[in-house]
């Protein structure tokens, strides 16, 4: 009973702050649509995302790290492994402005997915040539004008929590636009919301901030290498991170030939 109480009040409560939001992100979208860096329509949506979150009583959140003293206003390529959906409520914790990338079926959402396209994020149709293309392109001129982005190199939710293969557009993007990648370990959130799962769980999550590697003078030769770089950095912190969480897993990392295999994909 007291789960379903819980959950039917997450529910509401989310929707009312959807609804309050709604009004003001329309209006900074119509202000700052065609700025590259939509920042004050992002802001809007990590505030609603930190806010519905911290609303919640099943939920409690928090970050371990602190971000590079540069990236208010320096690009970055922030990545971060792929639990729960979730996963974006945790990550608005963090300080900074940021473009995501998401898939395009989250801007089709009713109500909701008119938010994703106020916020300023970018969608992705995976599998579609065209449309990574043009999400590329996009990533790139936010990165021109000095904001970070962000981008799941997974692809998709962890359905057991272990972490997935990388692809390769991530990478890419940072090597070709030649700015650092930021990695981030997101540890609990799967207990918030499992794939799948159409409710919500009681849970504890954080995110770290990992140190930030360098592509200077990194060729589209070395994405192969940064990307198994980055994914080290996460397998290595999750352990650790997920003790802290009260998570009991194991965090193997794939076979070489497994990650070899799907990086070979063009989603990011």
């Amino acid at each position: 009973m007291r789960k379903l109480a819980l959950g039917v009040y997450t529910y509401a409560e989310f929707g009312a702050i959807v609804a309050a939001f709604m009004p003001v992100m329309a209006a900074s979208w119509l202000r700052h649509r065609g700025d590259p860096a939509m920042r004050e329509s992002g802001r809007w949506m990590r505030r609603l995302g930190w806010l519905t979150s911290r609303m919640t009583p099943l939920w409690d959140f928090g970050v371990k790290g602190e971000g590079p003293a540069d990236i208010h206003n320096t690009p970055y390529v922030v990545v971060a492994n792929h639990e729960s959906t979730a996963d974006p409520f945790l990550i608005s914790y963090l300080p900074w402005d940021m473009r995501w990338v998401g898939k395009e079926e989250l801007f089709k959402l009713p109500v909701i997915g008119n938010c994703f396209k106020w916020s300023g994020d970018i969608p992705l149709r995976r599998g579609d040539g065209d449309s990574v293309r043009d999400m590329m392109n996009e990533c790139k001129r936010a990165l021109a004008a000095g904001i970070p982005v962000m981008l799941f190199p997974e692809g998709t939710r962890s359905k057991t929590g272990e972490l997935l293969p990388f692809r390769d557009g991530a990478f890419r993007l940072a090597i070709e636009a030649q700015v650092p990648v930021l990695p981030l370990a997101v540890a609990g959130t799967r207990e918030c919301r499992p794939k799948g799962s159409k409710w919500f769980g009681e849970a504890k999550a954080k995110v770290q901030v990992l140190a930030p590697i360098s592509t200077v003078g990194m060729t589209v030769d070395d994405v192969a290498t940064l990307r198994e770089r980055v994914r080290d950095a996460i397998a290595d912190a999750l352990p650790e991170l997920r003790r802290e969480v009260g998570v009991v897993r194991s965090a193997p990392r794939a076979a070489v030939s497994a990650v070899n295999a799907e990086a070979a994909q063009p989603a990011a």
